[in-house]
């Protein structure tokens, strides 16, 4: 039979079996009879690995076929794309398009927040991963626990998320891990891809372990950083290894502490990396792209590493030119890498697979996949995500299983190792280097799955110069979580400043708050939530300094409040996207034991925009009293950083207070702690009556700011002009917009 035939023959009988499975002796993709069967080993090296997509691009120019892949980290990552059948070209667009930001957190994104959580963000922003039982405080498998790296893989191996056995994909594939228990290599052959290769990049105290049949795996560079045994294990006659592994350093290049962590890093794949290179022969092509001046972080240099990775593919271009095929057998090789085998079609059953005190029901309520219905990712990642947000779950996935009758959507939810008790902390800082000063730092321990619907008791403890304390039980109603009870018992006290006609202190005044409260509510979306309670409770209000004429009193409090908040922003201190919108209603009743007969309204809306590479921000508040007369106890402050930022902390105060504001800001660097700069105006005042209010009568304020943005919310340089011919500096930490609707 002719070579023609034999080739013409093979078309024929890809073209008719769609669904055909082959084992790996069948695999090789134009006859082995007239060449040898090629393996492509991808070792590890983080952001390096993207150096390979240059390889394979090198290697299609060539026309040389690839029979097996075997990768290591990124590696595995790169090679099972390529082994599923995904082109080169969109290989290395979906490189060049990747948020690798994403990959390395584990937040999904505050829009899939609910807005009860939303609401802790801007307290309580600092969230190390630290659970507290009665054993003692616990820490996370690993600073990552690879949420969206999951969903990111996930999507990358779609069109094989039917195969179980990776004989089966276009390419036959393997992966390697580490046995953390063992130290040894874990050769990874069937399962789900994405799993294969979200175990072996799991780089050790950074991604969390991935448990698989009983082992938890990590990063396959610790055993086996450039598997060539394991491709020779498969019957591979030529290997082409493409070693991106790091190179030891030396001299002045170890007088860092991150230079002498990550010496120690490469000595422990270096030793099995040179163990396997000298398993190479003379018959073998060994590619070693120069990445010396680029790091396994560099991933933002995508580009510049592609580059690199084909520049060392050319350079071999002699020894692989051996290895090259006709135009005939290699387009025989591209058909079978283009066909698309594997389709979910219709979900037979979806199934909840958790081990938890909460129902079952509790997570299927919150999955809108049906039986029977096509499987929609973007909604389902989407219902994911929002479980995720939840904060109970460690990881949220999901996998498909065939079955003879059909697809089964299983979704796989684990609880964090560390909880069901979370801690989390925060820290607000704010100094105008004249009269006010204001220091807090706080603490919250979150209590969750204390029932089968998903209650929690939650407790806050906030010291310094405004000191608070509230615990509060969070009860939800059904299992869709649309419906809840909060009760609550609060402390807090407020210290502010009376100034006089000329902008002096002159005294200054606390005010404490103690309450108990009831209140129900339900979540109509991710983004909204309406509630509406009952309070009670009292208030005193102390001059302790100076003579502001405020007799030491005793108020007692009570009445009902109605709430409702829209909050999309992606950011509760530097929002780029979304909306916030509040408003909200308290009133005060004799009949309900207070001491007042008053009404009063709060209203607040911010939205964000982009305009030139600038993030424009406009925020309009408003607090009226709408019936009745407040005391001094429920007067509105304003001055501040961005309540008037001119003015100082409580020099702006009364009854009713209204402000607008619009900000402009432009980030620079980046991407794991950028800084940014921009300007403000804002303008409002205080009034005894809000009906009095009238654009002459407003104060205004021009602001210049400058800062990071740090775990801890943005650390910030700011100055501000008044009209009023007055100058003030602010340093500040972790201020939010929504503190003043708190």
């Amino acid at each position: 039979m002719t070579m023609l035939m034999r080739v013409s023959l093979l078309a024929l009988i890809v073209s008719v079996s769609g669904h055909a499975s082959f084992s790996l002796a069948q695999a090789t993709i134009d006859s082995t009879e007239s060449r040898p069967r090629v393996a492509l080993v991808l070792s590890g090296g983080g952001a390096k690995g993207i150096a390979h997509v240059g390889v394979l691009r090198v290697l299609e120019e060539i026309h040389v076929p690839v029979d097996m892949v075997v990768g290591t980290s990124a590696g595995a990552a790169v090679g099972a794309m390529y082994s599923l059948g995904m082109p080169v070209n969109e290989i290395e667009q979906r490189m060049l398009d990747m948020n690798w930001l994403d990959s390395f957190r584990d937040s999904t994104g505050r829009e899939f927040k609910p807005v009860r959580r939303k609401s802790e963000d801007w307290r309580y922003p600092i969230d190390p991963g630290l659970g507290i039982r009665l054993d003692g405080i616990h820490l996370g498998r690993g600073l990552i626990s690879g949420q969206n790296l999951g969903f990111i893989l996930n999507e990358l191996t779609r069109e094989a998320a039917l195969v179980r056995d990776f004989d089966q994909l276009p390419i036959p594939f393997r992966a390697v891990a580490t046995d953390l228990e063992s130290g040894e290599e874990v050769i990874i052959s069937d399962g789900s891809l994405s799993e294969a290769i979200r175990a072996s990049m799991s780089i050790p105290g950074v991604y969390a372990p991935l448990e698989r049949d009983g082992k938890l795996l990590v990063d396959g560079g610790v055993s086996n950083n450039i598997p060539v045994s394991v491709a020779q294990k498969m019957g591979a006659d030529i290997i082409i290894a493409v070693d991106i592994s790091d190179s030891l350093s030396e001299g002045e290049g170890l007088t860092e502490a991150f230079n002498v962590v990550g010496q120690l890093t490469t000595l422990v794949t270096r030793a099995n990396v040179d163990a396997q290179l000298a398993r190479l022969t003379d018959d073998d092509v060994l590619v070693r792209p120069d990445l010396e001046e680029l790091t396994s972080a560099d991933f933002f240099q995508a580009p510049l590493i592609i580059e690199v990775g084909a520049t060392a593919a050319r350079n071999k271009a002699g020894e692989l030119r051996s290895l090259q095929v006709d135009e005939l057998q290699w387009q025989a090789y591209k058909d079978r890498r283009s066909q698309r085998q594997f389709s979910a079609g219709d979900i037979l059953q979806v199934r909840v697979n958790m081990d938890s005190k909460l129902s079952s029901r509790f997570l299927r309520s919150r999955i809108r996949q049906q039986s029977n219905e096509p499987l929609d990712v973007p909604r389902l990642e989407s219902d994911l995500k929002r479980i995720y947000g939840l904060g109970y779950y460690e990881t949220v996935t999901y996998s498909l299983t065939p079955s003879e009758n059909g697809t089964i959507l299983d979704v796989q939810v684990d609880e964090k190792s560390w909880g069901p008790n979370y801690l989390s902390f925060g820290l607000g800082y704010e100094d105008n280097f004249n009269s006010d000063t204001r220091f807090n730092v706080g603490a919250a321990l979150q209590m969750t799955e204390l029932n089968a619907l998903g209650g929690e008791w939650n407790t806050g403890l906030q010291l310094g110069t405004e000191p608070r304390v509230r615990t509060e039980w969070f009860q939800p109603l059904d299992y869709g979580y649309r419906r809840f009870m909060l009760s609550g018992i609060e402390y807090q006290r407020d210290t502010f400043s009376v100034f006089d006609d000329a902008g002096e202190r002159i005294a200054e005044v606390d005010v404490t708050q103690r309450q108990v409260d009831l209140s129900f509510g339900m979540e109509l979306g991710t983004n909204e939530e309406v509630r509406g309670g009952v309070q009670r409770g009292y208030a005193t209000v102390d001059e302790q300094v100076g003579q502001a004429n405020i007799d030491e009193e005793h108020l007692n409090l009570g009445g009902w409040n109605l709430r409702f908040v829209h909050d999309s922003l992606n950011d509760p201190f530097l929002p780029d996207e979304g909306v916030f919108f509040g408003l909200k209603g308290r009133f005060e009743r004799p009949n309900m034991g207070s001491d007042s007969d008053f009404d009063r309204t709060t209203f607040m809306a911010v939205g964000t925009t982009s305009w030139r590479g600038f993030v424009i921000l406009g925020q309009a508040y408003a607090d009226v009293v709408t019936r009745g007369r407040a005391g001094v106890d429920n007067f509105v402050s304003l001055g501040g950083f961005r309540r008037l930022s001119a003015y100082a902390r409580g020099e702006v105060s009364g009854p009713d207070a209204a402000l607008l504001s619009v900000y402009g800001y432009r980030t620079f660097g980046g991407p794991f702690m950028p800084f940014f700069a921009g300007a403000g105006f804002e303008t409002g005042n205080a009034f005894p009556d809000i009906r009095d209010a009238r654009w002459a009568g407003l104060l205004r304020s021009y602001s210049l700011f400058a800062g990071i943005d740090t775990f801890m919310g943005p650390v910030q340089l700011a100055t501000a002009y008044s009209n009023q011919d007055r100058w003030t500096a602010y340093l500040n930490i972790g201020f939010s917009l929504e503190r003043l609707f708190d």
